[in-house]
């Protein structure tokens, strides 16, 4: 559905190929139970799916010498792919029987699997459907609270549900580099709350402006090239006034 972001100075519109490019190509899945019945709340799976990618990055397993960090390690030296797909019933069941974590939201549960080359997926994960993936909030999200990391979608831009999934996954992978061992604890040890939300029209030139992580689209699937998709705003790595405070991440997929 979407590849992850990538360093500026490994931009894929660069006329050469990049080290990234060179290296062996990997892609995190994510999977998204939508049932027939009980489709999850398009918000709720974004913000599952962003959860889902912390977990795994956070995980004992994805670590030092756990049984997921070559994978996790060969994933983010190549171009960090996500690509997100759907499943439900037996579909379902086959893709929780592999290695991999469930994050459950209010409406919404995503299975995210440890990284996999990119043309070998295990079969019970590649026959899933990427399309399919178009959701809807049955009512309009809540305020976003201004204390907790919020992950602002473009308004000018139309993306499918799983589309905006692997762009929120992005947005809060950005946000997790950026900050302190100490500040990646605590926001684990509260269970890595946040909120996606669609910014306003006339806010979205200022949050661009921030000095915040920055998700910037290659163009692969949907929408253009060098597009801006989500701002990724954790309250720790907000600028300080004047200039000062932690230099912004902005990344292409």
């Amino acid at each position: 559905m979407s590849e992850d972001p990538t360093p500026v100075s490994d931009s894929p519109f660069r006329s050469e190929p990049s080290a990234r490019d060179e290296a062996p190509q990997f892609v995190l899945p994510l999977v998204v139970r939508i049932e027939k019945a009980e489709p999850p709340a398009r918000t709720d799976a974004l913000e599952t799916a962003a959860r889902a990618v912390l977990t795994i990055l956070a995980d004992e397993r994805s670590a030092g010498e756990g049984e997921w960090a070559g994978a996790m390690r060969d994933w983010q030296d190549a171009r960090i792919r996500k690509v997100v797909r759907r499943a439900r019933g037996a579909e379902w069941r086959r893709a929780e029987a592999l290695p991999g974590i469930t994050v459950t939201g209010k409406s919404a549960e995503v299975r995210v699997f440890p990284p996999v080359p990119l043309d070998g997926w295990p079969k019970d994960l590649a026959r899933l459907q990427v399309s399919g993936t178009d959701l809807d909030d049955p009512e309009p999200p809540v305020d976003a609270d201004p204390a907790a990391p919020v992950l602002w979608l473009n308004p000018d831009l139309g993306m499918s549900a799983g589309k905006a999934m692997a762009q929120a996954g992005h947005a809060a992978q950005l946000a997790w580099w950026e900050l302190s061992d100490e500040e990646r604890a605590a926001w684990h040890e509260a269970g890595f709350p946040l909120a996606a939300r669609t910014a306003d029209p006339a806010r979205w030139s200022e949050l661009t402006g921030m000095g915040l992580p920055l998700v910037r689209d290659a163009g692969f699937t949907e929408i253009a090239p060098g597009s801006c998709t989500v701002v990724a705003d954790h309250p720790a790595l907000r600028r300080e006034p004047h200039g000062a405070g932690r230099a912004a991440s902005t990344r292409s997929e």
